[in-house]
């Protein structure tokens, strides 16, 4: 499960795309309800677009309902689950830019927070499903990473509590983005889920930095 990553810069979005987002800023690392940018296919071209991390925001989990999470849908039940299937049925799929994702390690017999990348150090794309909602200030969007099972995965299964189910975000290859988002049905889509080589990521530990105090966007 991917709670936080690194999001790729506006500069290598559209040196890689040819497009880039809009003005809206964003953090290096991205949170649950932080915005971030995001590639979709509108109208049959790629464009990017800024949306936030979890695709129910927490402002739209009605009142007295449980708070709960969406930065991840896993591949096994994206059509089941209500936050998800909807996206999904109806191929709103995209590609989130990033430059590395966190995930953590307890092999020490406590939780070491490790930054996951390419082994070339490029940025990369995970696969996604985004939303649309009306809000006051007009259409604002959101998105959710799509994960797989990564218990034989030689470097994603050491990820996670002893005990849990191993995951992975999906990472879709450069050769398959135009595919990816392209996909006119589910079962195409699901041919594009699955898990990324190990011998061309890069992994180490990226404990948290000190907070000396809070900052804000601009």
């Amino acid at each position: 499960m991917c709670t936080n990553y690194a999001a790729a810069r506006s500069d290598r979005i559209f040196k890689r795309f040819g497009v880039e987002p809009p003005g809206s800023p964003w953090r290096d690392e991205v949170y649950k309800d932080y915005p971030a940018p995001i590639i979709r296919r509108v109208d049959g071209a790629e464009r990017a677009d800024v949306a936030t991390f979890g695709i129910v925001p927490r402002k739209h989990i009605l009142q007295g309902v449980r708070v709960f999470d969406t930065m991840n849908a896993r591949a096994e039940t994206v059509g089941e689950k209500r936050s998800f299937s909807g996206a999904w049925k109806k191929q709103q799929l995209c590609l989130i830019r990033c430059e590395a994702f966190y995930e953590p390690d307890y092999e020490t017999g406590k939780a070491v927070r490790w930054r996951i990348g390419m082994a070339d150090g490029a940025p990369f794309a995970i696969a996604g499903l985004w939303l649309e909602w009306a809000e006051e200030e007009g259409t604002a969007l959101s998105f959710t990473m799509l994960t797989v099972n990564a218990a034989e995965h030689p470097l994603m299964k050491r990820f996670h509590k002893p005990g849990d189910e191993k995951r992975s975000v999906v990472i879709v290859p450069p050769t398959e983005y135009e595919g990816w988002l392209a996909s006119k049905s589910m079962d195409e889509a699901r041919s594009y889920l699955n898990l990324y080589p190990a011998d061309l990521m890069h992994a180490e530990p990226s404990p948290m930095p000190v907070r000396t105090s809070k900052s804000k966007l601009d």
